[in-house]
Formats: C-alpha cells, sequence, structure tokens
C-alpha cells in the first residue's frame, strides 16, 4: 500500500511542477494524432545584451553631463588629483576619462546646464 501512495505522491509532485512552469507561458502544439498538448515554455538564457548596452549609454550620458557642468578644464583638473590617489581612485580616474562620445554630448548640453 505505501509503494501504490508513494508512486501516486511522485506522479501528484511531477504534476504541480509541471503545472509551476506552465505558469510562466506554455506552448500548444497538435501532435500526428490530434491531440493538443500544451507543454511549458523554455526559459531563454543568456546574457541580457540589452541592459549592457543601456548601462553603457547611462553612464556615458553621465560623464557628459558632469563635463557639461563643472567645465572641460576643471574636470580634467579633478581626474588628475583622482590618478594620484589610491589604486581605486586610479582606476576610477581611468574609466572617467572624457571619451568622444561623451565630449560630444557635453558640448551639446552645456547651453542646458549654464
Amino acid at each position: 500500500m505505501s509503494d501504490a501512495f508513494q508512486g501516486f505522491d511522485t506522479r501528484l509532485k511531477a504534476i504541480d511542477e509541471k503545472r509551476a512552469r506552465m505558469g510562466r507561458g506554455y506552448v500548444g502544439r497538435v501532435g500526428k494524432d490530434g491531440l493538443i498538448v500544451f507543454r511549458p515554455k523554455r526559459r531563454k538564457g543568456g546574457f541580457p545584451l540589452r541592459g549592457v548596452v543601456y548601462l553603457a549609454a547611462g553612464f556615458i550620458f553621465f560623464k557628459a553631463v558632469i563635463i557639461a557642468h563643472v567645465g572641460a578644464s576643471l574636470y580634467q583638473e579633478r581626474l588628475a588629483q583622482l590618478a594620484e590617489g589610491s589604486v581605486v581612485e586610479q582606476a576610477g580616474a581611468a574609466v572617467m576619462q572624457p571619451d568622444a562620445v561623451s565630449a560630444m554630448l557635453a558640448g551639446k548640453l552645456r547651453p542646458f546646464l549654464r
């Protein structure tokens, strides 16, 4: 009797797991015999490229706003001070170096921030 109950319990757990997966989306397909079978959608794996692009664009825009607000010469002076600090500060200075895109954006934003 306990073997039958354990088999039943195992089947119930499998049904619950499939139902939980199907709660995140499912696909219905018609088999060769005409029976409609619903299966859970596969999860998309991989790296979120769109999020990385948005993060990089936001960081470049952030640098452009800072450059436009304080001016290019003062920004370079502050980066030089930062480069004289600890290893972490030197890394920050290297990352915060103005690039062509942020310099161009700073030139466009400067009239709006002054």
